[in-house]
């Protein structure tokens, strides 16, 4: 459902990004999310490297992908977007109250409660690794991060997805949890390591995947 010429909606994502971060890159949960909804989208293309155009910090006042066009409609920030999409179909998000409510939640507890911890520690493996502080510091982020994936994992225990059916929940969730993907800590639980591989395995999340890849081998080829 990918980079048609006449979409009415559109995103903005990288042209290529450094080996750790292809596919982790955040319009993939925008891409997943109209997959998964079956709407077709094109992708508008910025440099990663490269200062933003002047007016682009007026759809996004931080810099960032992805931004989001439908129409005179303009969003920033994942966690928006996807329920934006989510309200379009009822696979995502479900129409009765307290289903909606409840996915909603999870949406944002991936977002506020579980990703911070995550990002962290990447943040500090990636980028620090070799600094005395973060040497210091980091058993304590990886101990903060499993305190937030055993919360995740009582949880689920053993259901399928948080809630009784996959909802924008999950999909924030599973693409928090592939943060660390450069780590074992998902895979020291069980259930949450099959709960990752439940949703990488989606259809529409590996179009998703691999639209945001060709992008990035494109840039290379060209």
């Amino acid at each position: 459902m990918t980079t048609q010429s006449d979409s009415t909606i559109e995103i903005t994502a990288f042209n290529w990004v450094p080996p750790f971060a292809a596919g982790l890159v955040r319009d993939l949960r925008v891409r997943w999310a109209l997959e998964e909804a079956g709407l077709s989208y094109r992708a508008r293309l910025l440099d990663v490297g490269s200062e933003r155009p002047a007016d682009y910090y007026r759809e996004q006042p931080f810099g960032q992908v992805p931004c989001y066009r439908e129409g005179d409609l303009r969003l920033f920030e994942t966690g928006a977007i996807v329920q934006h999409i989510g309200e379009k179909d009822e696979r995502l998000l479900p129409r009765d109250p307290v289903g909606r409510a409840r996915a909603i939640q999870w949406s944002y507890a991936a977002l506020n409660s579980v990703e911070p911890a995550l990002q962290n520690l990447t943040l500090i493996d990636v980028f620090y690794a070799d600094q005395e502080w973060a040497k210091l510091r980091r058993p304590g982020a990886a101990d903060f991060a499993r305190l937030k994936l055993q919360r995740v994992a009582d949880w689920l225990g053993d259901s399928e997805w948080l809630e009784d059916r996959f909802t924008i929940g999950d999909l924030m969730m599973v693409t928090v949890l592939r943060i660390l993907r450069h780590t074992e800590l998902v895979g020291e639980r069980r259930n949450l390591a099959g709960y990752l591989a439940r949703g990488e395995a989606r259809p529409a999340f590996q179009r998703a995947l691999a639209a945001q890849l060709r992008d990035f081998e494109n840039r290379d080829a060209a």
